[in-house]
């Protein structure tokens, strides 16, 4: 526990080679069954997650939803997550990080690449895009790390949210609209 929460604050710095830490991290979880991870971040999700959104994004995503804008989950937590998260939020999609399995269901340790982080964002993005039909330069990206910067770059709509200190001095040199979406609040359905 205590070096997950350390590989967060050394990721949300952008101070990390996070391809090396997932790697390391999945080597915990080999031969664990898909299903068998699956439940666990359900269960987590529930006790967590569930019933909780931020102010700002109910209000970012209804009105994107009103103005017919796909809404879609850009993550580089687990495919496991994003899917519960997706269907909770009712986002139209979502973009992660997937784990490979052997054949007998079990994670082998691996990933698929690119993964779903920096530079691995935006190429996911774009590819779904692409795939979808989405201009990503009309297109709006929230976040709150520096290290989404390369998606920031790509969308025509970057908007940081409760950024760190390094991405809120990017987004105030570049102009960018700055967000507060804090003190989550229920959220029914």
């Amino acid at each position: 526990m205590a070096m997950a929460v350390l590989w967060g604050a050394l990721y949300h710095l952008d101070l990390i080679d996070i391809d090396r830490a997932i790697r390391s991290a999945l080597t915990h979880y080999v031969g664990v069954s898909e299903a068998e991870l699956a439940a666990n971040t359900r269960d987590w999700f529930q006790a967590e997650v569930v019933g909780h959104l931020a102010p700002g994004g109910a209000t970012t995503l209804a009105r994107h939803r009103a103005l017919g804008h796909p809404c879609v989950l850009l993550t580089n937590s687990s495919s496991y997550a994003a899917e519960l998260a997706t269907a909770q939020f009712g986002l139209d999609a979502w973009l992660a990080n997937r784990f490979t399995l052997d054949s007998d269901g079990c994670l082998d340790g691996g990933f698929e690449l690119p993964l779903c982080v920096g530079a691995g964002k935006a190429i996911r993005a774009e590819r779904w895009a692409a795939n979808n039909g989405v201009d990503l330069g009309q297109s709006w990206f929230y976040t709150d790390a520096r290290s989404d910067l390369p998606m920031l770059e790509r969308v025509g709509n970057p908007v940081a949210v409760n950024p760190d200190p390094r991405l809120r001095r990017i987004a105030r040199r570049r102009g960018w609209p700055i967000e507060d979406w804090r003190d989550a609040i229920p959220v029914r359905g």
